[in-house]
């Protein structure tokens, strides 16, 4: 069973914070999709991520392609994970049910703090997910690192 992991983005904006969330993800040997809600801003995320660091290189593609299967980070606004993904990160309120939890070894769902609206659907992500039983932490960067702040243990979903 997965745990949901909430990323509340204080200090960096999602371009700055999502590669080092993908690269800890790479280094554990998972294959992750980025699933977010509109394709023109996943085309966006894209274009950020190959204009990363020099000195770092993180492989990944926009789904649609020949080779999504071969992804080792796949962005999609949809719920199917060609690449055989066992990390899912939700942005820009992407939905995420507790299947999608329970059937990956992780799921991360990043939100921008300085959004109410995006603050807002977090919260009501946290509850739904929590409802259902499922395992979930909260962290932030607002002391300039991740910190865990909350944390939520697995159990039977409420009735």
């Amino acid at each position: 069973m997965g745990k949901a992991m909430f990323y509340h983005l204080t200090r960096r904006p999602l371009e700055q914070a999502l590669p080092q969330l993908l690269e800890a993800s790479l280094s554990r040997g998972w294959k992750v999709a980025v699933r977010g809600a509109e394709q023109g801003r996943l085309a966006w995320l894209d274009e950020r991520l190959w204009a990363g660091k020099p000195d770092s290189f993180l492989p990944h593609g926009l789904a649609g392609g020949a080779h999504d299967a071969l992804q080792p980070v796949l962005l999609t606004d949809a719920r199917d994970m060609p690449n055989g993904a066992t990390c899912l990160m939700a942005i820009d309120g992407a939905s995420v049910s507790a299947e999608d939890v329970t059937a990956l070894e992780r799921v991360c769902l990043v939100f921008n703090g300085y959004e109410d609206e995006a603050v807002a659907q977090a919260r009501q992500q946290w509850k739904a997910l929590t409802a259902a039983g499922v395992a979930a932490e909260y962290w932030s960067e607002e002391s300039g690192r991740w910190e865990k702040k909350a944390e939520s243990a697995a159990s039977p979903p409420a009735s």
